[in-house]
């Protein structure tokens, strides 16, 4: 992936994220939990995403949207495996527009460059989450031929519930 930013229109630009855009990253995430209803959810800090970021191991990769060179939104991503496949693929954790730039293409430029970075590596599915209540985001996801994976149902261990369960199996 190149370091420097695309032009894409006049007016939108994707760029690779550096560790100067943490604080950038931090803020848009905050953001992102405002709009889906759980601002209370972040519980990571800065000082974190830069650990996970841009330290020595990376975990996940991040790009910058800019309209005339004004921060607009953030794509974050990050490998993935299928053992059906064989193969790896790429999800894309968040993808976010600040309401004052959506509908001016940046969803869709920062989605369209995620999707490069995929084929570019040779991986073979991009992989995301929406809220079913998102009616635009769905709408936008439909428009662009995702397809929705209504069979499946996401599920997560954290906190207590991922402890118990790692300390039922320490016997191993």
């Amino acid at each position: 992936m190149s370091d420097g930013p695309s032009q894409l229109t006049a007016r939108v630009q994707i760029r690779t994220a550096s560790d100067a855009d943490v604080e950038l990253i931090f803020a848009l995430i905050r953001a992102l939990a405002e709009y889906e209803r759980a601002p209370d959810e972040v519980t990571g800090s800065p000082e974190q995403l830069r650990h996970w970021l841009f330290g020595s191991e990376p975990a996940a990769e991040a790009l910058i949207a800019e309209v005339d060179g004004v921060p607009a939104g953030f794509a974050l991503f990050h490998g993935t495996f299928s053992t059906w496949e064989c193969e790896p693929g790429i999800w894309l954790e968040d993808l976010f527009v600040l309401p004052e730039h959506r509908r001016a293409g940046v969803g869709q430029a920062l989605l369209a460059r995620v999707a490069r970075i995929t084929l570019e590596r040779g991986r073979t599915r991009l992989g995301w989450t929406a809220l079913d209540w998102n009616q635009p985001a769905l709408a936008f996801y439909r428009k662009l031929g995702a397809t929705v994976l209504e069979e499946w149902t996401n599920h997560r261990l954290s906190g207590a519930a991922l402890a118990l369960v790692a300390a039922a199996g320490s016997a191993d």
